[in-house]
């Protein structure tokens, strides 16, 4: 058997895709048209860990981490910046924070974070950390983004 082709292009390795799709195609192999339509669905992930509504370490466990703790300390701007880039925010989005009693968007990213991973807690006690501990606070979301952003493996794919 030879191999497949789509409009004159082999089409045999073109069906690797992380998606859904239906394909309708005529494959044309030894001179004979086929006309066929393929579904092809990917295994979906199943996380391994369920959410146990709460944080994975306390707000002064920085020595669960003692090299992001230092960065915090002595470079905290640049800690942050890297803590909200990696979540997902605007790079300079933590530089909006000097202003004010209460800093806005370290509040703001630790009630985002607790709706994300299920976390329980309410918006005074998030106000009072992000008010009096505003380094242990980031450096708690960043224990919490790395012991959340594990790798998924899907156990039997086959390689299509």
């Amino acid at each position: 058997m030879g191999p497949y082709f789509l409009n004159g292009v082999n089409c045999d390795h073109s069906f690797r895709n992380n998606r859904y799709f239906v394909l309708p195609w005529i494959c044309q192999h030894s001179g004979v048209s086929m006309s066929h339509q393929m579904v092809v669905m990917q295994p979906q992930p199943v996380p391994l860990f369920c959410d146990s509504g709460q944080w994975g370490s306390g707000i002064c466990d920085c020595c669960d981490d003692v090299p992001e703790c230092c960065l915090a300390c002595w470079c905290f701007w640049c800690f942050t910046c890297m803590k909200a880039k990696k979540y997902g925010e605007c790079l300079c989005l933590p530089l909006l924070d000097f202003g004010g009693l209460i800093p806005p968007i370290t509040m703001s990213i630790r009630v985002s974070m607790r709706q994300r991973y299920g976390i329980r807690g309410d918006m005074c006690n998030d106000c009072l950390v992000s008010t009096f501990c505003t380094a242990c606070v980031w450096c708690q979301m960043s224990r919490e983004m790395k012991a959340r952003d594990r790798q998924v493996t899907l156990v039997g794919a086959r390689n299509l």
